[in-house]
């Protein structure tokens, strides 16, 4: 009986629970290494998946260059301005970290019943990827567009025989925050300065001068002081000496003509008067 075997009664392996528990452990450490060498490469390489993961100071250069595309699809000869960057800071990110939207712009001149049209045209010439596209709403025509990484683009008429073209990061985290885009002053400057002095003014301080790099290469730009003639006919009056071969734009809200490849635009709306000359892509 003492060398008979036990029926139902396994005899002991020897080693392999060691050797399966070792192996497991290994297969899981390998895994681990996998999974954070495929997120580090994804950090590194993949663009953001979501707005929170790009910051305002990320966002800035693209906003800068769409609003360089939208001024080289306006055309050379289009009676516009770059306006002004704004930063708006109090916006909520998460509910628990603040931020602020970076919106720039572009306004181009439509007398006339010819909004949609420019829109639609201003929209074929976008990059065929933005996969712009115009569409009448119940407040009239509107471009829309996607710059790519979150940046969103619009176009619409202002109603004052204008439309404005603008680039949206919506609510991002601040980061560094939004360097705009620089250069030096040229022609735009120095017309600028000659049709302040045929106002009457006298340019008492530089003035704003906004860029946007364009898809070709260079700058357009645009110098803008503010104020202006006091009424149209006094703007058409005192600049129409400086408009070779006639204006580009006479309506009441604006009076615009052309020095070389600079198109000068007093603004005598009562919102915002201005006087701006724009250099634009070539």
């Amino acid at each position: 009986m003492s060398g008979a075997l036990q029926t139902g009664y396994a005899p002991p392996t020897g080693p392999a629970p060691t050797r399966r528990r070792g192996w497991l452990l290994a297969a899981t450490v390998a895994w681990a290494l996998l999974l954070a060498a495929l997120v580090w490469l994804s950090v590194r390489d993949d663009p953001p998946t979501v707005r929170e993961q790009r910051s305002l100071a990320e966002a800035g250069p693209l906003v800068d260059r769409a609003v360089g595309e939208l001024t080289a699809a306006a055309g050379a000869s289009a009676v516009l301005e770059l306006t002004p960057p704004r930063v708006e800071p109090g916006c909520r990110v998460t509910p628990f970290a603040d931020g602020a939207s970076l919106r720039r712009g572009v306004e181009v001149a439509a007398p006339g019943d010819g909004e949609r049209a420019v829109l639609e045209r201003i929209a074929e010439r976008l990059p065929a990827g933005w996969r712009a596209g115009v569409r009448m709403t119940t407040d009239g025509p509107r471009l829309r567009a996607d710059a790519g990484e979150f940046v969103a683009v619009e176009g619409r008429p202002t109603g004052d025989g204008r439309l404005r073209l603008t680039a949206d990061t919506g609510c991002r985290p601040v980061g560094s925050g939004y360097a705009p885009a620089t250069g030096p002053a040229g022609a735009e400057a120095a017309a600028l300065a000659e049709a302040l002095r045929a106002l009457g003014r006298l340019a008492d301080a530089a003035p704003d001068l906004v860029t946007a790099p364009c898809p070709g290469g260079g700058l357009a730009r645009s110098a803008r002081a503010e104020g202006g003639a006091a009424a149209p006919t006094a703007a058409a009056t005192a600049l129409g000496p400086l408009a070779n071969g006639g204006p580009v734009l006479d309506i009441p809200e604006a009076y615009a003509y052309r020095t070389g490849p600079v198109t000068v635009l007093a603004d005598t709306g009562p919102s915002s008067p201005h006087v701006a000359a724009t250099l634009p892509c070539p």
